[in-house]
């Protein structure tokens, strides 16, 4: 899926310092993932919140949109390589949907899992602090199935493998737990101004 000895291609000027290393510039949203698309129906979406198995909070479609609603343009980076500049989403914010369950973030260690059985582990402190969310609309639209629709996690300072598409539930854990593509030689975290692309990246 990825040759490590790609170098990328040479990008514009004014939008170097932007891209990270490895990486190149796409104006597309190239569609990757693990297995087939799944069809959610909002009336039968749901997001449950949990500390390790234990079940705090669950959310309708209704539930979640009646949350307060924020807005990011963030640059998104790919671990097959690409970048995207200034995407625009707009959903809730995870220090939201944590306040929400009247909680605070628990753990340091987050799962997000998603409906095809998808599931990722992300730091909790970058999911907090204004640095994610679950995001609900994408360039004012409503999120496509193909891009994760009808909700995704939005983690845009790290690899979008870490964005889980189809989102279903965050659950906070009190030790790393690897993901999917953890679990098949991928990087805990997934930095890519660090280029973490890999288990054995520093």
């Amino acid at each position: 899926m990825i040759t490590r000895g790609f170098t990328g291609r040479r990008q514009p000027s004014e939008v170097a310092d932007r891209i990270p290393p490895g990486q190149y510039l796409t104006e597309d949203f190239p569609v990757l993932s693990a297995g087939p698309t799944p069809r959610v129906r909002l009336d039968d979406w749901s997001f449950t919140l949990k500390v390790g198995p234990r079940k705090v909070a669950t959310f309708s479609w209704e539930e979640m949109n009646d949350l307060p609603q924020s807005r990011m343009t963030r640059d998104i980076h790919c671990v097959t390589r690409w970048s995207k500049l200034d995407t625009a989403w707009q959903g809730v914010l995870v220090d939201d949907i944590v306040a929400a369950a009247n909680i605070s973030a628990p753990t340091g260690f987050t799962l997000a899992h998603s409906y095809d059985g998808y599931s990722t582990n992300v730091p909790t402190d970058d999911l907090v602090g204004g640095k994610a969310m679950i995001a609900l609309l994408y360039a004012g639209e409503p999120i496509t199935p193909d891009h994760g629709g009808p909700a995704r996690l939005l983690v845009p300072h790290l690899y979008l493998w870490k964005s889980a598409k189809w989102l279903n539930g965050l659950q906070f854990t009190e030790r790393d737990e690897a993901g999917f593509w953890e679990l098949r030689g991928y990087h805990m975290r997934g930095d890519p101004w660090a280029e973490q692309r890999f288990r054995d990246d520093l």
